[in-house]
């Protein structure tokens, strides 16, 4: 059954300023800028601003239950480009090895990581850090990454692409559990 009108809403909080021109979003804050296009969907996308704060509001005309579910996404979105303006996001990985230690090594200063010895593989693998995503070792914790940026989606995909350059071929992967794993999600500022 369609909707006639279905609407999300989301509070701004001080210090950022979001910007929305046919349905490219720009998000701005004290870290950083964000954009993202979602031209993709059809919604209304708007900006009430007020005395004291402002906010925005997402709206579906008409719409089936699929087309309704993009409002969550969307507002979804737009809150994860906040916080990543506000705080930041910051993943740790951790390398997991039960007999041949994995060699992680830090390179284009923090801009790509290779790693060996994986499995006691001879072979080097690279991977390249999204744009906005810098990786780093940890001073505490042996054995741990910290990547850190404002787009969740580059720090996350950055991640996943550590994590599969390390998968398990040809073996038992109950087994076999060498990697290098996320262990933690959290913002760059801590409350």
């Amino acid at each position: 059954m369609r909707d006639v009108l279905q609407t999300e809403e989301l509070e701004v909080p001080e210090g950022v300023t979001i910007e929305i021109k046919s349905r490219v979003i720009k998000v701005t804050g004290t870290r950083g800028t964000l954009t993202k296009n979602v031209r993709h969907v059809d919604m209304d996308i708007r900006v009430l601003k007020t005395k004291k704060s402002s906010k925005v509001t997402l709206a579906v005309w008409q719409g089936g239950r699929k087309h309704v579910a993009c409002l969550r996404t969307i507002r979804s979105l737009i809150n994860n480009m906040v916080i990543g303006v506000t705080k930041g996001f910051l993943y740790k990985m951790r390398a997991v090895y039960a007999h041949f230690p994995i060699n992680a090594i830090i390179q284009d200063s923090g801009n790509a990581i290779e790693i060996r010895n994986f499995l006691g593989e001879k072979t080097v693998r690279h991977v390249k850090m999204l744009g906005g995503v810098c990786i780093s070792e940890s001073k505490s914790q042996k054995d741990e990454l910290i990547l850190e940026g404002n787009d969740i989606e580059n720090v996350s995909q950055s991640a996943a692409s550590i994590q599969g350059a390390c998968r398990v071929r040809n073996k038992d992967i109950r087994k076999f559990l060498d990697g290098i794993y996320v262990s933690d999600r959290t913002t760059i500022t801590q409350e």
